[in-house]
């Protein structure tokens, strides 16, 4: 089943023959917006931040799957009363699979700076299937949907293509005009979405916001495969692996090689590049006798070939490499790596043990039906042959006309331009966390120098910050929370483009005890900040190198 284009102008004509604008919430869920099913409207009074709005809830598309399942694009659309002229659609991470509240608002984001807080409508949607596992067939819920190729395609691409439209048009509808602005936003897959649609759909955004974004999400369930099996060489558990102080003695030698480079020891390394040039993972290894402040060889040997990324039988590298950061000590980066839990048929959708499931269900052709329990995950990582078998995520099928990889990534995302979004005059704000562990920051690191190689205005509109210490979210030792989204909004709406974003490290972080609540300038790739003298808890002590 393809995906059903509309036209906003087209939906909104069409509401208008029929008399259906509404002008209140309790008129919404009589609008008759074709190929949309309203499921109800409901009226929301101001609270906890956000204003008293409308949310509006449907679906699109139901069908039943080749895989014999039902499906059907869900979605909420909320609808402020005192609305600022603004529309965002809110781009959701893991697997889908779920409505997630329709509040553009993301963890890096200040307290109160999220889209519906600042007046805008905002939709979301569960991408075209129900992530909730089934204990009927055993498998691993949340990833099974990858076993029907029109489900994949929604998932990569489709829902957005389809919902978009729609959702403008009952916006419009609702509110008797157009929004005057449309922006998209989401993080980890959501920040692939993105991505996704800056290339697919560059004339239906005003702004993208992608945060630390899995653009080539099937190349990095490729990494899943080698953590799993390099951890297990040094452990007999993932978890035991690698003790929390192992990480802790990692994390200083790190700084040790990089923390001064910006100027100022905080635990923060800003130069990433001259980091990874001045650590050297061998300095960690334990001499003769020694059995502290140190590792075993073949412990630094595991984390050296996890950071090199996986490779083919040719030696070539099959997704990207990783950088130190002193972040490899979070808790998120363990949560990620090694201690990902897997809640036995708990009805929402799980990111399974590294990934496995989705490296077998979704992002491999043909798909791999694996139970989901951790230990059958975990055997299908430790013997997944990944020289022999990385080409699944670029086979095709009579079934699987397009591979993981079409679905999935951007179609320029080895060679970008973004001369579609250029020319609609489009504006993209990328960030990523240098001590990711899911998606590498220099995976997109490289995506943005080979976009400025091949489109020297780039920098006109697109801009790229790394935060240093931010793991997979916010988290670790960083000053990890900005207001990209206003920055984002001041490019399109005033044409100021964003130059050095001011970060706060969050006073609730435990992990940055010692800079909690300090202030750090991100600077745009490839600038950084250095200290430059003063109160080192102030931005204003640094300046962009």
């Amino acid at each position: 089943m393809k995906a059903v284009m509309f036209t906003a102008a087209g939906l909104v004509a069409g509401l208008a023959a029929t008399g259906a604008l509404a002008a209140t919430c309790d008129g919404a869920a009589g609008l008759a917006v074709p190929g949309v099913t309203l499921t109800g409207a409901t009226p929301q009074p101001a609270g906890e931040g956000l204003p008293a709005h409308c949310i509006v809830t449907g679906e699109m598309g139901r069908r039943t799957g080749a895989d014999g399942r039902d499906y059907a694009l869900r979605f909420e659309l909320r609808l402020p009363d005192d609305w600022s002229g603004r529309f965002l659609h809110q781009f959701n991470g893991g697997n889908d699979g779920e409505v997630k509240p329709a509040l553009g608002m993301w963890s890096n984001l200040p307290e109160g700076a999220g889209a519906l807080a600042r007046g805008m409508a905002v939709v979301s949607s569960d991408a075209g299937h129900d992530g909730a596992a089934n204990p009927e067939d055993g498998l691993a819920g949340s990833n099974v949907f990858g076993q029907d190729f029109e489900a994949r395609r929604m998932y990569g691409y489709g829902a957005v293509a389809m919902l978009h439209p729609a959702a403008l048009a009952l916006t419009e509808a609702y509110y008797g005009r157009k929004p005057d602005f449309v922006y998209g936003a989401g993080t980890s897959n959501g920040g692939r979405h993105a991505m996704v649609a800056a290339e697919r759909m560059p004339e239906a955004f005003d702004g993208l916001l992608a945060g630390y974004p899995g653009f080539n999400l099937p190349r990095a369930a490729l990494q899943h495969a080698l953590d799993v099996q390099s951890f297990r060489k040094v452990g007999p558990t993932l978890a035991e692996s690698f003790t929390t102080d192992e990480l802790a003695f990692v994390s200083r030698a790190i700084a040790a090689a990089c923390d001064g480079l910006d100027g100022l020891e905080d635990g923060m390394v800003f130069d990433l590049a001259g980091c990874q040039a001045a650590f050297d993972p061998e300095t960690m290894i334990c001499a003769e006798g020694q059995n502290s402040d140190c590792l075993p060889a073949a412990k630094v040997a595991a984390l050296e070939t996890i950071q090199a990324g996986p490779r083919g039988a040719d030696g070539k590298a099959l997704y990207s490499d990783w950088a130190w950061d002193p972040g490899i000590a979070a808790g998120n980066w363990r949560f990620w790596k090694l201690e990902s839990p897997v809640p036995p048929w708990e009805h929402k959708p799980i990111i399974a043990v590294m990934g496995a499931g989705s490296l077998a269900q979704v992002f491999t052709t043909p798909p791999t039906p694996v139970e989901g329990s951790p230990d059958k995950l975990e055997a299908f990582l430790m013997g997944f042959d990944i020289a022999a078998e990385a080409g699944k995520i670029d086979a095709v099928s009579a079934a699987f006309p397009e591979s993981a990889m079409e679905v999935m990534t951007p179609p320029e995302a080895d060679n970008p331009t973004l001369a579609g979004m250029q020319a609609a005059g489009g504006k993209l704000i990328v960030f990523h966390g240098q001590a990711d562990p899911v998606f590498s920051i220099l995976d997109t690191v490289a995506w943005y120098e080979r976009l400025g190689a091949n489109n020297p205005a780039s920098a006109e509109f697109v801009r790229f910050y790394a935060i240093p210490g931010m793991p997979h979210g916010p988290g670790g030792n960083a000053a990890d929370e900005a207001d990209f989204l206003g920055a984002l909004m001041a490019w399109v709406e005033e044409g100021r483009a964003p130059g050095a974003l001011i970060a706060k490290v969050r006073p609730d972080n435990e992990e940055a005890a010692a800079n909690a609540g300090a202030t750090r300038p991100l600077c745009p790739y490839p600038g950084f900040a250095t200290y430059s003298g003063g109160d080192p808890a102030l931005a204003e002590s640094f300046v962009c190198k």
